[in-house]
């Protein structure tokens, strides 16, 4: 069935993989589905199209985009690699939905103010300064977690980054805010915020429903952020 080769790539294929944990989630939820009983000798597109369409009801076209993919490259590792049956991949004629449309969401007047006094109300010491350092810095969730007081260089204003999202190395610049944050935490461990991303995501929730704001992610304060830098006056 489907479900097993989804449950085999995501044992044996998704840990070496950036978004690791994500993308088993999304393997997981799949294998769940009434997609994950098929049998993989008999598939056909009109199964996938229905499957596209049923979860276009729920879900976004982008997220569809995203299931269809993963679930033709697991097809196409079950062929090649492992040598299981499939006659062919019936993904490689449907129609994929569009996309999701790109995001510009930014902090309206006020918001800010009120999402640090929801997180300074949290227990966790790290939720406010989170969110100050990355509307300071424009980093990415998983880059201000992963970053180590090794990595930070106070002195000369930089924080390197390695091993990203796009598999390149980089260096941020610290404004005079970002290193009045980091200069207030305590060094405890060997990391900067030394929180799991599921700690944030509900901290955010909690933030956010608190403060009565609607429609924002956390990765909008990296647009934020970016947004700044260029009214600033910096270029691309």
């Amino acid at each position: 069935t489907i479900a097993k080769l989804l449950k085999k790539y995501a044992s044996e294929i998704s840990p070496s993989h950036k978004g690791a944990d994500a993308e088993i989630y999304r393997l997981k939820s799949i294998a769940r589905s009434w997609l994950g009983r098929l049998d993989v000798r008999y598939l056909n597109k009109h199964q996938f199209n229905q499957y596209r369409d049923d979860r276009l009801t729920t879900v976004s076209g982008g997220s569809v985009c995203a299931e269809l993919a993963l679930v033709k490259r697991v097809l196409e590792t079950a062929k090649r690699r492992w040598g299981v049956g499939i006659p062919y991949n019936p993904i490689l004629e449907i129609e994929f939905p569009s996309g999701s449309k790109p995001r510009n969401r930014r902090l309206y007047d006020g918001e800010l103010e009120r999402l640090l006094t929801a997180a300074s109300s949290q227990r966790n010491i790290y939720i406010t300064p989170i969110i100050e350092f990355a509307i300071e810095t424009g980093m990415r969730r998983s880059e201000i977690l992963n970053l180590r007081w090794v990595d930070v260089d106070l002195d000369s204003g930089f924080a390197s980054l390695f091993d990203t999202k796009n598999g390149e190395d980089r260096r941020v610049p610290l404004t005079k805010a970002a290193r009045d944050v980091l200069l207030r935490l305590p060094k405890q461990d060997e990391r900067v915020f030394p929180i799991s991303a599921n700690c944030v995501r509900l901290a955010w929730e909690r933030c956010r429903n608190k403060a009565g704001i609607s429609d924002l992610r956390f990765h909008d304060l990296r647009h934020e952020a970016v947004s700044q830098f260029f009214e600033m006056g910096m270029s691309v």
